[in-house]
């Protein structure tokens, strides 16, 4: 069975940047399992797996800044009221806060703080970045008529309702 619209996805991951330093890895932890074509997850991973099956050997998927996070937008740097800020104890610079904004919360990281202002970048973090999978497929099957639905994976690996 391949990779296709409608069916779920088990899979291993580690995840690096461009220059091979490792940021995070779902290897001797639980796999990732989402329902492919819903957007669960990034555009250019689930382009890169899209026709591949559960008995391809380890493969990469480089996936470019505009297919993962998006490029950085420096627009995204503000100086904001610290009373608009919402955080987990003191702010500080290198600390997420979370703003109102009109599509709802948004996180942000403190770049700098001041007597009455912060400085804060809303871009992702990984924005700007090529990113690289390298990705194992465990197995894949047809989603639930109750998976396709709700638009997500249901039962182990997925989400519980």
């Amino acid at each position: 069975m391949q990779v296709a619209k409608d069916h779920v996805v088990t899979f291993h991951y580690t995840l690096k940047l461009e220059d091979g330093s490792t940021l995070e890895s779902s290897v001797d932890k639980e796999p990732l399992v989402y329902l492919h074509g819903t957007g669960n997850i990034i555009p250019g991973l689930e382009k890169g797996l899209e026709g591949k099956t559960a008995d391809d050997e380890e493969f990469s998927i480089t996936v470019a800044a505009a297919e993962a996070y998006g490029e950085y937008n420096p627009e995204l740097q503000m100086r904001l009221p610290i009373k608009n800020l919402k955080s987990q104890g003191k702010l500080t610079a290198n600390t997420m806060a979370v703003i109102e904004t009109e599509e709802g919360p948004r996180q942000v990281m403190v770049i700098k703080v001041g007597r009455f202002h912060a400085d804060v970048d809303a871009n992702h973090p990984l924005s700007g970045q090529t990113l690289v999978f390298e990705i194992n497929i465990e197995d894949i099957r047809e989603a639930t008529a109750e998976e396709l639905e709700h638009g997500h994976v249901h039962g182990p690996g997925g989400h519980e309702h």
